[in-house]
């Protein structure tokens, strides 16, 4: 009896020594072109053993295939395993690592974790379970489950992970890491943070040699200190260490509580100097003011601005908003002289500047605008229109009630000039001036209303009169006036004249007796042409309105005129004529 059992059990434990180990059960990453067909591999391909406390193979343990214990190190290719425990699957060339595991790869990048599985043939692995790689220049990437390729050397995860590069910190869903070039290709909620700023996007792939990002996908670039200030785009490239961007689609930079926007612009953080091109906006919502043109520059740090290539500006109102536009546009704040905690808005338009409001429309070879105490300076050749008057000089400075949004006053310094159409429903030649050296105009609602002229003041103005029985007024002439200090007072059609001093002279002169050259002072300049009658007519230098053409009311003049010369005539008919006589020789 006792025999018979010996050799029961010898018999079935050299059946169960005899058993094939059965294949491994390996992660989908690592699975056989054929199921359960080991690749074939070269001797030299073999994974070789280094080191092991004990190798065993245990018919009821791994599947009868054979295992490791204690320091174990195992080699192939040139990189080394070491582990607690490795069984190794001899007929696949495959190896399962447990505990403390550790590759050293020939590049002298570094995967250590839990467990790991590695196929000698594919040179493919799988690293489970507090995943660390050190890259050779001491990148670490942290994940729980990383798969990587040693062939083309590449390692990726998607059960999401870190990557700190001694700088800045990355969090993504998945990654991709391409060893050899030293890039990261990331994808899902991709987070990356250094002491200054945050990186957050979709896709991106971050260099580690050069440390620049490139940007696929919506992504946002903040500043840690002041959250409001961040850049928005669709595609460009983020340089973490000088912190310049290069933006090419739906980007937008938010600095100082203003917007740039345009089809490819730079950004530079840390100097504040930006730059956009094509289709470029500067939005400033605090001060209701946006600037539109072909090119720009932002310097957040001087929280000023220039725009160029047909740049317009537009300050919004809730009333009636202001229009500007030239060859160049600067914006820039300065602090307020009388409140230093407090900023004033200031835009500049240089060369060839238009500006339209519906009250008050203009030109001038450039303009200065205070935004916030909304004072207006023309430099150079302004002209100044509000409906059919119109006012030109040396310097225009116009004086705007926030409150109301309507110009109060303007003041012209050196040979001003207001002009107004006698009657603007009509096409005769006819306007009342008023002129001198320094001239005050006033506003009532959005019309002049009054002048004030001190200093060679002079005026021609026409005067009528209302006849009771034909119900209508009827022209009694053209009064010509100089005085030191003039004031005219202006309503509808009328131009009166209400207080003329200081060395007054004032005549009258009835329409038949006033020559035409008299009726316009010498540098009367009425101008229809560049006349801006809409806000799109800012757009171009000028409109080059058709020239009105004004019909004379020199009828009655022309008439004396003619009855003089004829009376005239008669009077030089009736003088005896002398006739010379000729002397004859005397010889």
């Amino acid at each position: 009896m006792r025999l018979a059992l010996f050799l029961f059990l010898f018999f079935f434990s050299f059946t169960l020594a005899q058993v094939n180990p059965k294949p491994a059960q390996r992660d989908p990453y690592l699975q056989n072109p054929v199921k359960n067909q080991p690749q074939k591999s070269k001797p030299a391909q073999k994974v070789r053993i280094i080191h092991a406390d004990e190798i065993i193979k245990d018919p009821t343990k791994y599947d009868g295939n054979q295992y490791l214990k204690g320091n174990v190190q195992i080699e192939h290719q040139g990189s080394v395993l070491s582990a607690d425990e490795v069984i190794r699957y001899e007929e696949e060339n495959f190896i399962r690592a447990i505990g403390n595991v550790r590759l050293q790869n020939n590049d002298g990048s570094v995967i250590t974790s839990s467990e790991m599985e590695y196929d000698g043939n594919t040179q493919k692995g799988v690293a489970k379970k507090n995943v660390v790689l050190t890259d050779p220049k001491g990148t670490i990437i942290k994940t729980e489950t990383m798969y990587y390729d040693r062939v083309s050397n590449q390692a990726y995860y998607n059960t999401g992970g870190t990557i700190f590069d001694g700088k800045s910190t990355t969090y993504a869903k998945t990654a991709t890491y391409f060893l050899t070039t030293r890039t990261i290709d990331l994808t899902g909620r991709v987070k990356i943070v250094d002491k200054d700023y945050t990186l957050e996007g979709d896709n991106v792939v971050q260099n580690q040699n050069t440390n620049v990002v490139t940007i696929n996908g919506y992504t946002t670039i903040t500043n840690n200190k002041n959250p409001k200030n961040r850049i928005i785009t669709e595609k460009g490239t983020h340089n973490m260490n000088t912190k310049e961007s290069f933006l090419t689609k739906n980007s937008r930079i938010y600095y100082n509580d203003k917007i740039l926007t345009g089809d490819e612009m730079y950004y530079n953080q840390l100097t504040g100097f930006g730059k956009a091109t094509g289709n470029v906006t500067l939005d400033d919502p605090l001060e209701k003011r946006y600037i539109k043109g072909g090119y720009g520059e932002i310097f957040e740090k001087k929280d000023s601005s220039m725009m160029t290539k047909s740049p317009y500006a537009v300050k919004i109102l809730e009333k009636d908003s202001i229009y500007f536009a030239s060859e160049k546009i600067l914006s820039y704040q300065k602090p307020d002289t009388a409140d230093i905690t407090k900023k004033k808005s200031y835009l500049r338009a240089f060369k060839k500047a238009r500006i339209y409001k519906s009250d008050a429309q203009g030109r001038a070879d450039s303009i200065a605008f205070n935004e916030t105490d909304g004072i207006m300076h023309m430099y150079t050749d302004p002209i100044l229109w509000s409906g059919e008057k119109q006012v030109t000089g040396d310097k225009i400075e116009a004086y705007f009630n926030t409150e109301t949004e309507n110009i109060d006053s303007l003041k012209v310094i050196g040979n001003g000039l207001a002009i107004a159409k006698v009657d603007s429903l009509n096409l005769i030649d006819e306007f009342h001036q008023v002129k001198g050296n320094l001239m005050t105009v006033y506003y009532e609602g959005k019309d002049i209303k009054q002048v004030k002229v001190i200093g060679n003041a002079q005026s021609i103005t026409y005067a009528d009169d209302y006849n009771e029985k034909t119900k209508v007024n009827e022209r009694i002439g053209i009064t010509l006036s100089s005085c030191g200090i003039i004031g005219a007072l202006f309503e509808e059609n009328k131009v009166q004249i209400i207080s003329c001093s200081i060395g007054a002279t004032d005549e009258t002169y009835p329409m038949s007796m006033i020559a035409p050259e008299k009726k316009k002072f010498p540098d009367f300049n009425w101008n229809t042409k560049d006349r801006i009658r809409k806000w799109q007519d800012i757009l171009v230098d000028s409109p080059n309105n058709e020239e009105i053409k004004y019909e004379p009311n020199d009828a009655l003049y022309n008439k004396v005129k003619e009855a003089e010369d004829k009376e005239k005539a008669k009077e030089e008919a009736k003088k005896p004529k002398r006739v010379r006589k000729q002397m004859k020789d005397q010889f």
